[in-house]
């Protein structure tokens, strides 16, 4: 074989490699669907609804609330007026699950750092240890940007009936919560510019992360109405 035909054989090989790579890139960036589920209880069963669906006017949303993040200023349903957000549970002093949910977050962070339509949100589980200075400090130490993710602390019935109740992060089914029961979850929860769920992942699995991520995508392409 000549050494022209040689050189074709590695630049047509190349062609295909590159080919091969893109695809295989595109189909990571690809949601699962056009659309995001919706969920409305702990079983988090899948309702196919479209964005407009009249079903709508009366599904599931995450009720009003009021609590403190980590600079003292008040939180509630209405800071995530027309926001997508990512929330979850955890608290300052844990030695187990939060330290990786909390690096994890932090690449959500990092992703939508310029994109104003994304926050975050941080449940502290310890409210009665997690004060607004204590949240301030581990703000500070872990890199948080306060005008992107929100530690908040406030009423302990508060938050764990939101936890248990409205995002429905506990994977215990069927299993009665009595009101001093701590929750723990690794559990990160996709909450709409409508207060819906529209997903539930694993915040200590990378893979979870990024399909999280690409979902946030499929998210903000959604039809408007």
């Amino acid at each position: 074989m000549s050494w022209k035909m040689k050189l074709y054989n590695l630049k047509s090989y190349s062609i295909i490699l590159c080919c091969l790579l893109l695809s295989c890139k595109q189909k990571e960036n690809n949601s699962r669907v056009e659309v995001l589920p919706y969920y409305q209880d702990a079983s988090f069963t899948p309702h196919w609804l479209t964005p407009y669906a009249k079903e709508l006017n009366n599904f599931h949303k995450i009720p009003n609330f009021s609590l403190v993040n980590q600079e003292g200023e008040i939180v509630t349903n209405e800071t995530f007026d027309d926001k997508i957000y990512i929330t979850d549970f955890f608290f300052t002093t844990c030695p187990g699950i939060c330290p990786k949910m909390t690096s994890n977050m932090l690449l959500l962070q990092e992703e939508f750092k310029d994109d104003e339509d994304i926050l975050l949100l941080s449940h502290s589980v310890t409210p009665e240890r997690d004060s607004i200075p204590i949240l301030q400090e581990y703000a500070e130490l872990k890199g948080v940007l306060n005008y992107k993710w929100h530690l908040v602390t406030g009423d302990r019935d508060v938050i764990y009936d939101l936890g248990r109740n409205s995002y429905f992060v506990e994977e215990d089914l069927g299993e009665t919560k009595r009101k001093e029961d701590f929750l723990h979850t690794e559990n990160f929860v996709l909450v709409d510019k409508k207060k819906h769920i529209r997903g539930i992942y694993n915040g200590l699995n990378r893979a979870s992360i990024n399909q999280l991520i690409t979902d946030i995508n499929t998210l903000k392409s959604e039809k408007k109405f």
